[in-house]
């Protein structure tokens, strides 16, 4: 909800930033591995209760998820870029609330709530992006991605604000997750049904080729 309107604002200095770190030669995909290296310490900092330094972690691994991109576009993006973009977003993702679980034991109930919800939410967007490739769908909403993105009630802006009030309130961390997983099932169902109005129905050429094949 909130990723498209950010990005007006984020692009245009992380753009100028990646053209900057190209020109030193640092590649996007040494930004991305730094960024999934950072986000892995921010969650060993939420494990052992180092709840500021993992949010000033949080901040810097995000600024590198923005960051290799932006050096991708300055020099020639690459199918494994995006790949491990993708990737290692999800494994970040997924870290943060299972290292609430290991701070505290009653952290664990709400995180496995939300981390069924990013499993589910991850499935839909993945599946959609798969469902578009292979209709030759595009779309920039969200900037030049690898794959299509598709928005929701819960995006990367968002899921950095819980991760951020997770920090700042882990007291309340049951809470939030619990909220915020009914946010992401909100995202999941509206992609499932926007899925359903955009490929539903329809039967592509190569399905269509197998049937006829099938009844000669």
């Amino acid at each position: 909800m909130l990723d498209a309107r950010l990005k007006m604002i984020i692009d245009p200095i992380v753009g100028r930033w990646g053209k900057r770190l190209y020109a030193f030669g640092i590649s996007a995909n040494r930004i991305t591995l730094a960024g999934l290296l950072i986000g892995v310490a921010a969650a060993v900092c939420i494990a052992y209760e180092l709840y500021l330094f993992a949010l000033l972690l949080m901040g810097l691994s995000r600024l590198m998820d923005g960051l290799d991109g932006a050096v991708a576009r300055a020099g020639k993006k690459t199918d494994l870029g995006g790949y491990l973009d993708i990737v290692f977003d999800f494994i970040f993702y997924g870290l943060i609330p299972l290292a609430f679980a290991f701070a505290r034991p009653e952290n664990a109930l709400p995180a496995a709530i939300l981390l069924m919800a990013f499993y589910a939410n991850g499935a839909s967007f993945l599946a959609f992006a798969i469902m578009a490739e292979k209709r030759g769908l595009a779309t920039d909403s969200h900037g030049s991605k690898s794959l299509y993105f598709t928005g929701g009630l819960a995006e990367a802006g968002e899921t950095y604000i819980a991760f951020a009030l997770f920090c700042l309130l882990p007291d309340w961390f049951g809470l939030i997750a619990c909220i915020f997983a009914a946010m992401t099932a909100i995202t999941t169902v509206s992609r499932i049904l926007q899925a359903k109005i955009l490929f539903g129905g329809i039967i592509t050429p190569d399905l269509g080729e197998s049937k006829a094949t099938k009844a000669e």
